[in-house]
């Protein structure tokens, strides 16, 4: 399809995404009154409000200080070279700051714990994931049921009420599911480990690309430090031995090659469909050609099509982190067949299902990675060109076939 004529799916209300959506949500995480309870849903969609605008500042300056914890206690004493796994490393930092920032925290002496165990049993279940929304029996997966179950329980009211600090859309959230379910009904948990999935799943694999391609290409490394530095002496702040840096959402939406590098990775790494349910027999008329759909049917726009198009897109298989930036400023005019796009970039899908959480992820990433090039020097050690896992084509960003080493240290 004419990427110009993707609104007239998008748009099309006999075209149905929660229909799609809730399949996948119980096959997923064994949620299962979504599919037949509209008012939950909406509900629980208005909730989205605390993602944006004066509750994203909030989580913005949350997410910071918990960054900073992470960094102060752990990271800011590698003064000598260490050397980590760079997507293990990717995922240890934002899957804690992830959810310390939207769950909060629990005792001082055992929140720690709590989400290392909580973090590896959500890597194994996730890395299932592709299967399970797959017609495969669930029985068939190893272990994966009873980790599922393992982690809905670990987010079950009464385990969620010893944790302090939960973030507004999660304090709504959980009022919303109290007025569906009985306190103690393991399908509150099921929402709550959807949530937590949607949070980190895309966000892991995104931060791995972007320090990736940077670690490939010091020359944009370069550019982007100079960039942060130059924001940090305009707001008259120095960097001290400690973590003493604070940026806020205006200052980071400010960093236009830093956005560009994120916008490049999720156009050279995002493999989504936009997907719609066929709720009856209907006939999309175009300029170009009429498309007959049956009551039945799923639709899917592939936006890797628009991506990788040559003519968008100057030579579309390279990295290019200033892709996204012209004059100076954030490009955002690009053109197919003489005519101005509107949707050029689709890494967060269209319409009713574009991601919510969209600008607090790309905010974690600008955060994380203006703190490893402000505090730290980094070199890649596995010198070698790394392919993506294809088991998440059409869900999400690919995840990479392997590893890669990489080393870092304090700057001096």
């Amino acid at each position: 399809m004419d990427p110009f004529q993707y609104q007239l799916v998008v748009k099309n209300r006999k075209l149905s995404f929660r229909i799609f959506t809730n399949k996948l949500l119980r096959k997923a995480f064994s949620i299962k009154k979504l599919a037949t309870n509209d008012d939950l849903n909406d509900e629980l969609h208005v909730c989205y409000q605390f993602l944006q605008g004066r509750s994203l500042d909030i989580l913005t300056e949350n997410m910071m200080q918990n960054l900073k914890q992470v960094f102060e206690l752990q990271l800011l004493k590698a003064t000598n070279w260490a050397m980590a796994h760079l997507l293990a490393f990717c995922s240890s930092i934002l899957f804690e700051i992830t959810f310390t920032t939207i769950y909060g925290k629990g005792l001082a002496d055992n929140t720690k714990k709590f989400i290392t165990e909580l973090r590896e049993d959500y890597l194994k279940f996730d890395d299932k994931f592709p299967y399970l929304i797959s017609d495969i029996p669930i029985e068939l997966l190893g272990n994966v049921k009873s980790i599922r179950k393992k982690l809905i329980k670990h987010l079950t009211s009464e385990h969620l009420a010893k944790i302090r600090g939960w973030s507004e859309v999660v304090q709504m959230r959980q009022h919303i599911l109290e007025k569906y379910y009985t306190p103690e009904d393991l399908e509150i948990g099921a929402h709550h480990l959807g949530f937590l999935w949607a949070s980190v799943t895309n966000t892991i694999p995104t931060m791995f690309w972007a320090m990736y391609y940077l670690l490939q290409h010091p020359e944009a490394m370069a550019v982007l430090r100079d960039e942060i530095d130059h924001l940090l002496q305009s707001t008259g702040q120095e960097k001290g031995s400690g973590f003493t840096i604070h940026l806020t959402r205006e200052q980071l939406d400010s960093l236009v090659y830093l956005e560009s590098t994120i916008l490049e990775v999720l156009r050279l790494c995002s493999f989504s469909s936009v997907f719609r349910f066929v709720q009856e027999d209907l006939t999309i008329r175009s300029e170009t050609q009429d498309y007959c759909l049956r009551k039945g049917d799923l639709v899917a726009i592939f936006p890797p099509a628009l991506h990788y198009d040559p003519e968008i897109f100057e030579a579309p298989e390279e990295f290019r982190f200033n892709r996204f930036v012209e004059d100076g400023k954030k490009k955002t005019t690009f053109f197919k067949n003489g005519k101005k796009l509107k949707c050029y970039l689709m890494p967060f899908g269209s319409g009713t299902s574009k991601c919510p959480g969209r600008f607090l992820a790309v905010i974690e990433i600008k955060q994380l990675l203006v703190v490893l090039l402000t505090y730290f020097d980094l070199e890649i050690i596995d010198d070698k060109p790394i392919e993506a896992n294809s088991s998440r084509f059409l869900f999400g960003i690919q995840h990479p076939a392997s590893d890669v080493l990489f080393r870092y240290r304090v700057k001096s």
